[in-house]
């Protein structure tokens, strides 16, 4: 059963999930283009058949490797793309903790990621957000554990990461 409209965008970015979601756990953060497939397909013509025939289609094309030593929130302020790019994507993988877990949280951002990571109930989970230059988003939430993990998908399910992306598109 889907429950989210079905779009380019939304397409797009479950193939970034998926792509990223195949190759396991423990993975640095991954920043895409998203090209219009016509665009690709024109400006590459040995890709083409390997592409989509959805006249509308979006292809995401991988980025360079973050550099260890920044965050990808760092990165994305330094970062902007050529007319050609209709969008981009970037999965992260975060620490998630319950709404209640909050109050007892310290302040200091050291003492925070320490805290986080040994709370009981922390979840891992990765995040994919997509946005397009006319402002749609898409955004997918997978957690590690269990193994089979729903899906959850929507237009904002991981609002501070979609305004980031959104920024490198202005």
């Amino acid at each position: 059963m889907q429950l989210m409209p079905d779009s380019p965008l939304r397409r797009a970015t479950l193939e970034v999930e998926s792509h990223v979601g195949a190759q396991g756990w423990d993975q640095p953060p991954r920043l895409f283009a998203l090209v219009p497939t016509a665009v690709l397909a024109a400006r590459e013509p040995a890709l083409a058949a390997q592409l989509s025939d959805d006249p509308d289609g979006i292809t995401p094309v991988e980025q360079d490797d973050i550099p260890a030593d920044r965050s990808l929130e760092d990165v994305l302020i330094d970062i902007s793309w050529p007319d050609t790019v209709a969008g981009c994507a970037a999965v992260i993988e975060r620490i998630m903790l319950p709404p209640e877990a909050e109050d007892s949280l310290p302040d200091d951002p050291d003492e925070l990621v320490a805290a986080a990571a040994a709370h009981p109930d922390r979840r891992e989970v990765r995040l994919v957000a997509a946005v397009t230059r006319d402002g749609r988003a898409h955004s997918t939430v997978r957690a590690r554990e269990p193994h089979n993990a729903e899906l959850l998908e929507g237009p904002d399910l991981v609002p501070g990461l979609i305004e980031h992306l959104r920024r490198t598109l202005a």
